[in-house]
């Protein structure tokens, strides 16, 4: 069975549908470990109700943040790390050595790169008129975005699309994109 790491910033919402999937029978994996660089985050709420053991780590609990997460990767024995939210970027150390998977709430490589996260992400497709954005699960590499894409998922537009209606539309269609990506690795 794969044992999937999370590495967090706030909710965690992508940990919560994998979660869910595993306790549904929906998915074959192990989630042993969560990870958050916030102290007040809600995906380490979670993690201690779902009796998960949970750690923070950053640059006022370690000297090193990437060596640290990279040690407890290791000690849980985690194949796999995935970001759900995550608002740092993981070093190459990492990226090199474990199975690094990303959700990102557009179309790939279309509003990737630095700085091209959750609302900005919106604000940028409906700045430009776009008529479909969607979710993409994706490798992480060294580079912001970059990664080989693993699943897409689509939705149009409506005409009078606003930046609140499409976050939503988005983070629905992201819990599913998330666990049908995770079957199929």
């Amino acid at each position: 069975m794969k044992r999937v790491a999370i590495l967090a910033s706030y909710n965690g919402s992508g940990f919560d549908a994998l979660h869910v999937a595993l306790k549904n029978g929906e998915l074959s994996i192990e989630i042993p470990l969560v990870i958050s660089n916030n102290s007040s985050a809600k995906v380490l709420k979670n993690a201690i109700n779902y009796g998960i053991d949970n750690f923070v780590v950053n640059s006022k609990t370690d000297q090193n943040p990437d060596e640290k997460i990279e040690e407890l990767l290791n000690e849980y024995q985690c194949e796999y790390l995935f970001l759900s939210g995550y608002m740092k970027k993981v070093g190459i150390n990492i990226s090199k050595n474990f199975k690094v998977i990303n959700s990102h709430p557009a179309l790939l490589p279309n509003y990737g790169g630095k700085g091209m996260y959750g609302r900005f992400v919106h604000e940028a497709v409906i700045k430009n008129s776009e008529k479909t954005s969607g979710v993409t699960i994706h490798e992480v590499n060294e580079n912001y975005d970059e990664g080989k894409i693993i699943l897409q998922k689509e939705l149009i537009l409506d005409k009078d699309e606003s930046v609140d209606s499409l976050e939503k539309k988005i983070k629905e269609l992201e819990q599913i994109t998330i666990v049908e990506a995770f079957k199929n690795i």
